[in-house]
């Protein structure tokens, strides 16, 4: 099981700081909020160029944003090794093929209430599907371990056709939600608050692994 932190409620003014304290993570989450897609705003171009600088931490860029086509190119600048994007976007799989061409993973994700099928069209060219087990939007949030039925599924379909994808699963994960998520087909874990307010973050990196 692979680990990717997200950075979200980091203490922005000592970022430095606060990433070498995750300095153990498989992945830096970078969770992209426009105000429009999700009832959030986070961070985009502006705010993560210099990361690259500072971390050899792979970034992985999770797009919560209606338009996601016009900022592939400011994401592969700062240096993300997967950037994802949500099914209900605009132009999903324009978006999907103007990633790929760049050689960049593309990931594709859904919120809770969408159905799975949405995704099947595209599960054949993807690198990862990431699914939500909260609204997307703001950290902190109760995991929905209901969710963790389109794994399955996923699981399934990956078996049977062969897809490529891994599986990621964000949203309340922690020391006890994690039990839900293991030797289910999940990849990789995605966690905020539960390693970023810890006292001691590489342990609770560790405690996920």
């Amino acid at each position: 099981m692979k680990v990717a932190t997200s950075i979200l409620n980091c203490d922005f003014n000592k970022l430095e700081e606060e990433i070498k304290k995750i300095s153990t993570s498989d992945y830096l989450h970078l969770d992209v909020m426009d105000g429009h897609f999700v009832p959030n705003i986070s961070f985009g171009y502006p705010v993560l160029k210099n990361l690259k600088n500072i971390t050899n931490i792979s970034l992985d860029s999770h797009l919560m944003i209606e338009n996601p086509y016009d900022y592939i190119d400011d994401f592969e600048k700062i240096g993300s090794k997967i950037i994802t994007i949500h099914i209900e976007a605009n132009k999903p799989i324009e978006t999907i093929k103007r990633i790929k061409n760049k050689g960049i993973k593309a990931g594709i994700s859904l919120k809770p209430n969408t159905k799975i099928e949405e995704l099947l069209p595209v599960l054949e060219t993807i690198d990862l599907v990431l699914v939500m087990t909260v609204e997307p939007g703001f950290g902190g949030q109760t995991f929905m371990k209901e969710q963790m039925k389109k794994v399955e599924y996923l699981a399934k379909l990956r078996e049977k056709h062969g897809y490529k994808y891994v599986i990621q699963v964000d949203g309340g994960i922690n020391d006890e939600t994690i039990d839900f998520v293991r030797n289910t087909g999940v990849d990789i874990v995605v966690a905020g608050t539960y390693i970023t307010k810890s006292k001691n973050p590489k342990k609770a990196i560790e405690s996920l692994r």
